[in-house]
Parts: C-alpha cells; structure tokens; sequence
C-alpha cells in the first residue's frame, strides 16, 4: 500500500535519487544536497507549489511536482502544472504510477483548478504511452529556451 503526503525536508535526498534514477536523471541532476534543500526551502515559501512524495514501507518510492497557476486565459482557468513524475524503477508496473497520478488529479481539484498540464522530454516514449492511458493528450508543441 501506497500513500501519499507533502514532501518534508528530510525527504529530499531520496526524492533527488529518484530523479536520478534513470538515464536522462543520471546525467542532468548534480551532486550533493545544497541546491536541492536550498530549492525545496524556496518552494516551501511559495505554498502553490507542493512536492509531494509516495511512500510504502517507509521507502520514498515516488514523488511528483505540484504547482498551481492562476491564469486569464482559458476563461480564467486555474492549472495544475505537474513536473518530476518519478517511481522507483524497481516497482514500475505495480500500480503505483497509476496511484501517483490519481493523488496529483485529487489535488489537483482540490486546488480550484480545471486542466493539469506538464512537458515530457520528446523522447520518453514509454513515459508518453503511461499518460495517453491516463488521460492526458498531446496537444501542444512544448518549447524551451536555457537562462544559464
């Protein structure tokens, strides 16, 4: 069994190896602590920005992103804006994506808010065919330009 809560600042470390899980993760997330502590510290001051971790026999074996925008467009749409969807590699297919997503959709509502939205990286193609089953479309070109 699976549940859910708000990621607590003694949680990172095990988020940040979850984001590191993987090829793309292995490459792009850096060493040490700092910049992610410091990051969640921010993100704690924002309160629409939630990261929220799924834990199962006290093991961090998911985590996700949660920020809510509150916008015009849309007839003043408020969005749900997912990032840094992450499960243990060792319990995909388990169930336990499909849990993730159900929580983010909860909150999502919870929130006020009518559309959830995220990017994916072109090439996950696996990732890509996970969020067609649940309901996700893709139906915008995503664009991004580095500020570094």
């Amino acid at each position: 069994m699976i549940s859910f809560r708000p990621a607590r600042r003694s949680d990172v470390a095990a988020v940040v190896a979850l984001l590191r899980d993987d090829h793309m993760g292995a490459a792009r997330e850096a060493e040490g602590l700092s910049p992610y502590l410091a990051a969640f510290d921010r993100m704690a001051q924002e309160g629409d920005n939630l990261l929220i971790v799924g834990e199962q026999s006290g093991r961090i074996v998911a985590t996700f992103q949660l920020t809510f925008i509150t916008g015009l467009s849309l007839r003043a749409a408020r969005r749900a804006q997912i990032e840094s969807v992450r499960v243990a590699a060792d319990l995909r297919g388990q169930g336990i994506g499909a849990a993730l997503m159900a929580e983010a959709d909860r909150r999502a509502r919870a929130a006020g808010c009518t559309l959830m939205q995220f990017t994916s990286n072109a090439s996950r193609k696996d990732a890509h065919r996970f969020y067609a089953r649940h309901g996700f479309t893709p139906s915008h070109t995503g664009f991004k330009k580095p500020l570094d």
